[in-house]
């Protein structure tokens, strides 16, 4: 019984020190306006991506959880491949090409919600002939990790 109790007060003070914590950045948050106009936006471009940029809009998406804005230019392709982290995308203009392993090409254009789990194996690019920007939120650090594909 005693080991019940104090399990549950580590998980309640978890539970108020994560909560307090997300109070406090949500806090700062509302306190700092940015605006950003579009043509204010500085991209930067991502190394051995063939082209690919990006946009920091909060976080740093080398070491922890970001929100940012990727630009594929047109005939961007990766193949299979994972992330360690969770993402949850908005295409903003464009089409981005989804494929989950073994499954159906989704072709999701301006308007678009995608969202995937943690080392789920897809592939992505941008759609024929014009570049895709969207809308990247995750709770940690981006990667890319490529799946080798052996052939029979």
């Amino acid at each position: 019984m005693k080991k019940l109790f104090l399990f549950s007060a580590f998980v309640f003070i978890t539970l108020m020190i994560f909560g307090v914590a997300d109070a406090y950045a949500q806090e700062k948050m509302t306190k700092e306006q940015v605006i950003w106009p579009a043509d204010k936006i500085m991209w930067e471009e991502v190394p051995n991506t063939g082209g690919v940029k990006r946009a920091v809009l909060w976080g740093n998406p080398d070491n922890g959880a970001s929100a940012v804005f990727y630009k594929f230019p047109a005939g961007t392709k990766f193949p299979l491949h994972y992330h360690t982290n969770a993402m949850k995308i908005v295409v903003l203009s464009g089409t981005l090409v989804y494929t989950p392993e073994g499954g159906s090409e989704n072709k999701l254009g301006p308007g678009s919600y995608l969202s995937f789990g943690p080392l789920d194996r897809h592939l992505s690019r941008s759609g024929e002939g014009s570049e895709c920007i969207f809308f990247v939120e995750q709770p940690g650090k981006f990667d890319m990790v490529p799946i080798e594909v052996t052939k029979k």
